[in-house]
């Protein structure tokens, strides 16, 4: 990477070097190897490696322990700028998931999904931190819709590739696999040849902040962590092991997910910036509780696999709403925490993700449906927890109880 600019005045650099397209590149290049990776997941693991339900789960937990241990980001920025740990974790992220195919045992599967898991979840911390610090709060809803749009349409080219791939020029696991993770691996070293360091407004905290004022935050975080691991890992193996999808098909309807995210993601930043964190949010979970109840009743009443695909598309398209969250964090953050409570909020997130998983993978043994009957009552109470957001958050009145004292006082 070369010398240091500050954000202020990076306006004279090329569009292309210039910190926002640098943040839409990094988020054009990390699905290339994450979506290679989910999109072959379930299929691999049940055809190639022999997984049941259970191994499964313990596989999304071990993938979740770096996120769990995210905090550690922390310690890590105190020795090398967040820049240089971004660039560093996309070339772990893209190395794991390259190598992945060459150990389809158990044992082989958790190592080169922990290896790949590190470089996802440090990336993701550190990437969130620079979006907060670099971008305006009155432009970040519709530049983080945008964001979620360029992810989702890099998704889409890597879904597409592997339909086209697997259908058409019979490729292997291992192949895709490698195409995939390869093609981060050298943007990777691009974006670290070719971009300047991009100095925030404001020198980070370099330990550890924890504060009281925050603690909604912290609360939708530990949710937005297990509403993730329903999707991720059950809602996706339902349609392989109950209905039988094979590699094109679940790679197919990942594409109509992505399409519908380029679509709506934009539209959505543009509904936060209108109608606040509150009432996305809201809507959000609203309709997760209806989806996933509507999961459970597949499984009560045997309701058809077109209705289960439909759902999921539903459901996905939900998670471009989730940046209405970091939004909410930067209106009432301090400048300087944002670094250090991303990571803090990251391992906050993925608490719920290192055990449900697998315990959850016991529970689906039993009974597929009860699964997602308890992700229904998280969503429930996802939505309590987003209807104390104030209409108009900010430092002092982080919650609809902050307001409500500070009233109070005045009379």
């Amino acid at each position: 990477m070369q010398k240091s600019i500050p954000i202020s005045e990076s306006g004279h650099l090329p569009f292309w070097r210039r910190p926002v397209t640098l943040l839409a590149l990094m988020a054009f290049v990390m699905p290339m190897a994450f979506s290679t990776w989910t999109a072959l997941l379930n299929n691999f693991v049940h055809d190639v490696a022999g997984f049941d339900g259970s191994d499964l789960g313990w596989l999304q937990s071990v993938r979740e322990v770096p996120g769990f241990l995210a905090v550690g980001v922390i310690v890590v920025i105190m020795f090398i700028r967040e820049q240089t740990l971004a660039v560093i974790s996309l070339i772990l992220l893209g190395g794991g998931v390259a190598v992945t195919a060459f150990f389809p045992s158990f044992q082989g599967l958790l190592l080169t999904t922990f290896i790949s898991s590190v470089g996802f979840h440090y990336y993701e911390t550190v990437k969130q931190s620079m979006e907060l610090q670099w971008l305006d709060k009155l432009r970040a809803p519709q530049v983080l819709g945008w964001m979620v749009a360029i992810g989702s349409g890099a998704s889409l080219i890597a879904y597409g590739s592997i339909v086209i791939a697997w259908k058409l020029l019979g490729w292997d696991f291992a192949t895709l696999y490698m195409a995939g993770g390869g093609i981060t691996v050298a943007v990777a070293l691009f974006i670290w040849v070719a971009y300047p360091q991009f100095d925030g407004p404001e020198i980070q905290h370099r330990h550890m902040v924890l504060r009281k004022r925050y603690w909604l935050y912290y609360l939708m975080q530990f949710m937005a962590g297990a509403r993730r691991q329903i999707f991720l890992v059950f809602a996706a193996f339902m349609m392989v092991e109950r209905f039988g999808f094979e590699v094109h098909e679940v790679t197919g309807l990942f594409l109509i997910n992505y399409v519908a995210n380029m679509i709506f993601a934009p539209l959505m930043g543009r509904i936060v910036t209108k109608f606040g964190e509150r009432n996305a949010l809201a809507f959000e979970y609203t309709g997760l509780m209806i989806v996933f109840s509507t999961y459970a009743g597949i499984y009560f009443f045997g309701w058809s696999a077109a209705l289960a695909a439909a759902l999921y598309v539903v459901d996905h398209l939900f998670f471009a709403l989730a940046f209405a969250q970091k939004t909410y964090f930067q209106k009432i953050a301090d400048p300087k925490d944002i670094a250090p409570t991303a990571a803090v909020a990251f391992t906050i997130n993925h608490i719920a993700a290192v055990f449900l998983p697998a315990a959850f993978g016991f529970l689906w043994l039993v009974s597929p449906a009860s699964v997602f009957v308890v992700a229904a009552g998280m969503a429930a109470a996802s939505l309590a927890l987003s209807l104390m957001i104030p209409r108009h958050p900010e430092p002092g009145r982080e919650t609809i109880f902050a307001g409500l004292a500070a009233a109070r006082g005045a009379v």
